[in-house]
């Protein structure tokens, strides 16, 4: 019998265990699963996005708490593009006043103004009988196909014949200011008319 123990002993791996062993208690079981769900809900959660995460959130938030996902969508009213942040803060010309308290979208608004062309402008004279005029800075397109100085500088016309330069007062109001810049720009004939219809 001895022998027989000793030979058992000897073919036990270190690691094998007894023949019987002590069934794990529920609360044992129950820890080692929340664990094992916990670890995967983390991995799931790790391997989405913010987005996706923010999402998941607020919809684990609507179904343990009521209430309907629209209430947590944001108002899109006020959302401004760039654009828009540009056209509410555009300058004709800067001055050093205007650069005073400068907000991010004044910011924005002058890095747009200083990627503008200024020795010639683009004029709109549709309505020239009214003896109102616009004029703006050309952008770099512009430039690169001669508009506004080897064509004429009417944005509705592109006559490249018998331009003149002009020398205007351009007189405007902006952000409820009046203010004057003197401007350049190249016309044909018929666009030099208008632009001097009363000034006959």
């Amino acid at each position: 019998i001895m022998i027989l123990a000793a030979k058992d002993e000897l073919l036990q791996k270190p690691f094998q265990k007894g023949k019987h062993t002590k069934v794990a208690h529920k609360n044992v079981a129950a820890h080692e699963w929340d664990r094992e769900e916990a670890r995967n809900r983390r991995q799931h959660l790790i391997s989405m996005n913010a987005f996706e995460r923010h999402k998941k959130f607020v919809s684990d938030y609507v179904l343990y708490y009521g209430g309907k996902i629209e209430e947590f969508r944001r108002s899109t009213s006020k959302d401004k593009t760039d654009l828009d942040v540009v056209r509410e803060n555009h300058r004709f010309l800067w001055r050093e006043e205007d650069e005073e308290d400068m907000t991010w979208e004044k910011e924005l608004a002058k890095k747009y103004y200083d990627k503008l062309f200024k020795e010639y402008c683009i004029a709109d004279l549709s309505r020239y009988k009214e003896n109102k005029f616009g004029f703006r800075w050309r952008v770099e397109n512009e430039v690169i196909s001669g508009k506004g100085q080897f064509l004429c500088g009417n944005k509705r016309c592109e006559n490249k014949e018998g331009l003149k330069s002009w020398e205007v007062n351009f007189a405007y109001v902006e952000q409820g200011e009046k203010r004057n810049a003197l401007v350049k720009l190249r016309l044909c004939p018929e666009c030099s008319f208008k632009l001097n219809y009363h000034h006959k």
